[in-house]
Formats: C-alpha cells, sequence, structure tokens
C-alpha cells in the first residue's frame, strides 16, 4: 500500500510531516499545530507570534497540491502543499508568502525564474562516534568520481534525483576537502524552491543510510570555505522573453533590481544568513555575500550578473546558505530586487577592484546574527513587503537563538546546528 508523506518547511528551514495512508491524504488537507513553527531547534515551546501559544495551541492546514512527487522511500509518495489558518491563507507559510510575491511581480508584467545552487560538507562518524569531515584526500576543486567522494554519495544522490524527478543540473567537489555543490535547473520560482527544499531532504537522508551526514551548515569546519545558497533570477515577459539583457546589456529592470538588494543589503542579511554560524561564513575576501555591490561575471562580489546570452542572462544572489528555508531566500531576494524596480532605484557604480583586498564598497553585512535581525526589524520596507507576521515570527525565534548561543565556543555552535542543518 502507498503512504503519502506529506511535507512543508518551517522557519528553522527544517522539513516538518506526516505519513499517512494515501486514501486519507486523498480528502486533500493535513492537520498540524501552529505551534510547530514555535519550536526551537532544541524543542523548547516559544510564544513565537502567529502561532497561538497562549491561546491554546490551535491548528493549522496543509492543503495539499493535487501533483504528487516521486519519492525515495519506498511505497511513499510525497505531498507538498500552502499552509491555512482560521480558513485564510497562514502568514508563517514561506511558500504562501512566495506565491503573492510571484504574483506581484506577474502583475508587473513579469514572471521570476530561479535557479538555486547549494553547497555542502560530508561529514562521517570516528571510532568514538563523533562526526569529523570526509576523509578525501585526493579531493580538489571540481573533482569528481572516487578521489573526490569514495564512498559514492554524489552517486546515490544523482541517480535518486533522476528517479525523483528532481532537476539537478550539476553534481561536483567544491573548494575544500569533501566539500560538495548541487545546482538545480532554472524554472518557476516555486518549482524551483520546491525541487530545493526536497533535494536538502532527499541528499541528507542518503549521507544517513551510508553512515554519513551531509551539512548544510554555512562554516561548519572554521579553517575550511563557507558554504552558501546562491539565488540565480531572471524575468520572463509576457511573450517569454529573458529581460534581464535583451539587448546584451543590462535592462533597466536589472539594474533597479540590483539597486535595491543592495540598499537593503543589511536586512536581507536577517532573512538570508539565519544561524550564528552564516557570519563565520560572511566576511571581508570572501566568495560570499559581503559587501554592498555588484558585477559582471566577478565572484567576489554580492551580486553577480551574466549578461554573455540573452537568453539565459541572470543575476545572482551570493548572500544566503542553506540553513535558510529556500522560499523564503527566495521570496527574500525578489522583494527587495522588487522595492528596488518600483522605486527606480539608482544602481551604482560596479566593483572594479578584485574583492579580495581592495573593493570600493564600503557598506557590508552585520557582524553577527543579531546585529542583522536588529537591521531586519527596522527596515520597514522590505519587512512589510516579505510579510509583517512572518519577519516577526522569523525575528523572535533568532533573538531567542542568539540568546542561547551567546558566549558559546564555535564548536558548541557547531554541534548546535549540525544535527539539523
Amino acid at each position: 500500500m502507498i503512504r503519502t508523506r506529506a511535507l512543508f518547511c518551517d522557519l528553522l528551514n527544517l522539513p516538518r510531516g506526516k505519513y499517512l495512508p494515501s486514501d486519507v491524504a486523498q480528502g486533500g488537507s493535513v492537520g498540524f499545530a501552529r505551534a510547530a513553527f514555535a519550536v526551537s531547534y532544541d524543542r523548547d515551546l516559544l510564544p513565537v507570534p502567529g502561532c497561538g501559544v497562549h491561546s491554546g495551541l490551535p491548528d493549522m492546514e496543509l492543503k495539499l497540491d493535487e501533483e504528487r512527487r516521486v519519492s525515495w522511500q519506498n511505497a511513499t509518495e510525497i505531498a507538498l502543499g500552502d499552509l491555512y489558518a482560521d480558513g485564510e491563507p497562514f502568514g508563517l507559510c514561506a511558500r504562501t508568502q512566495l506565491k503573492k510575491t510571484i504574483a506581484q511581480w506577474q502583475s508587473l508584467g513579469f514572471s521570476p525564474k530561479i535557479g538555486l545552487e547549494t553547497e555542502a560538507y560530508i561529514f562521517q562518524r570516528d571510532q568514538d562516534g563523533v562526526w569529523r569531515p570526509y576523509d578525501t584526500p585526493g579531493a580538489f576543486v571540481y573533482g569528481t568520481g572516487p578521489e573526490n567522494d569514495p564512498r559514492g554519495l554524489v552517486d546515490d544522490i544523482w541517480q535518486t534525483a533522476v528517479d525523483c524527478n528532481i532537476p539537478l543540473e550539476s553534481a561536483n567537489g567544491e573548494f575544500d576537502n569533501g566539500q560538495i555543490e548541487l545546482t538545480l535547473r532554472f524554472d518557476d520560482a516555486v518549482k524551483a524552491c520546491d525541487d530545493a527544499f526536497l533535494m536538502r531532504v532527499m541528499a541528507r537522508e542518503l549521507a544517513l543510510k551510508k553512515g554519513l551526514l551531509l551539512s548544510f551548515m554555512p562554516k561548519p569546519i572554521p579553517d575550511r570555505g563557507g558554504s552558501g545558497l546562491h539565488v540565480n533570477f531572471s524575468f520572463a515577459d509576457d511573450q517569454g522573453n529573458n529581460v534581464i539583457a535583451p539587448d546584451g546589456a543590462l535592462s533597466d529592470l536589472a539594474k533597479h533590481c540590483m539597486a535595491g538588494l543592495i540598499h537593503h543589503h543589511q536586512a536581507l542579511a536577517g532573512l538570508l544568513a539565519t544561524t550564528v554560524n552564516s557570519y563565520d561564513r560572511l566576511s571581508a575576501g570572501s566568495m560570499a555575500g559581503y559587501w554592498a555591490n555588484w558585477a559582471e561575471d566577478h565572484r567576489m562580489v554580492t551580486t553577480r550578473c551574466s549578461t554573455g546570452s540573452p537568453r539565459s542572462a541572470r543575476l545572482e544572489h551570493r548572500m544566503a546558505d542553506c540553513a535558510s528555508n529556500p522560499y523564503q531566500a527566495v521570496n527574500a531576494v525578489l522583494q527587495a530586487a522588487k522595492l528596488g524596480y518600483e522605486n527606480k532605484l539608482k544602481l551604482q557604480a560596479p566593483e572594479d577592484l578584485d574583492g579580495l583586498e581592495n573593493v570600493r564598497a564600503t557598506k557590508h553585512v552585520p557582524s553577527n546574527l543579531d546585529k542583522a535581525i536588529n537591521a531586519l526589524d527596522k527596515d520597514e520596507a522590505l519587512r512589510h513587503a516579505v510579510g509583517e507576521l512572518y519577519c516577526n515570527a522569523l525575528i523572535y525565534l533568532k533573538r531567542d537563538e542568539v540568546d542561547r548561543l551567546l558566549g558559546k565556543s564555535v564548536d558548541k555552535v557547531r554541534d548546535f546546528y549540525l544535527p539539523f542543518v
């Protein structure tokens, strides 16, 4: 008998869900307690706005999509959906918030297209049961095959992605030993985020079956490189044409979008870099989104644009990491870009220095999660655009997280996040 695994992604980027008999799931909705959004990583129940913690812990409904996704588990199908509370779309559902943003862009005549690049580290247990970096002495950048992945985890992820219709575009070794990159193909925004959400869950579960841990933590190993979530995006007009650089040069739309991302750079960190560990990755001279800048084909800036082909032209925002809910990350990037477009913000000059030791930019991300959350709290325009209730709930959760980890060592912080991220 086929069972249904109903899943949604919460504010902590955890895959909450239930297994149900498939005939029960045919009813089209599944009930959950709203308090699922009010539970911290270490299972404390917090009075997060919108969760009804002091109002009897009321229900919410996951209204399931009609289409079912193929699962990597035997005799199982996957059902995704949107959350509702009191008969209305639930403000803490990142997928619902993203759909609102897409509708707003479409009302302007543009449909967002998204391509997500994810990075992660593989860990193995030592003889004492402690998670240690994957033993890959022959690994190298852009490595493939057994030298880079002796236990064949990437092979398993690739084949399973094919079997489950998760459209991987590429897979390879990243900068450091045991680090991999998994890139997904461009698609409509919701589909792209659905694929990224399921790919991450699938990849982690396959790793565990092999006795490995696949961590999408931003900086799990202090003396090695960080892992990011690069949000690539473009827009199609009513005729389906890419409008980022239709004549080989950046369009006004693209320029205004980048200006919006730069204008809201500091507040975006509160939505894109959502763990204490995220700020170990975001530093000057790193190939991450530290500086509020942009350039053409420059990996040391936050917003990298590619205009070589009018058909495949895109903007790439490089600040986010995979600890962030992918629907949330894409929604935040699209809303900051839309604020730039609607307000016709002027784009600053491109970065023309190396980005390693020399930069023109002066504005950068806050130095820690606490300051990033404060920047988000103060950015009324972005907070309103992304969703007031959503941002208020995230801010509450993350301030609690900051307090829990205050004064903890790098190792303690890593151990806090590693099982979940």
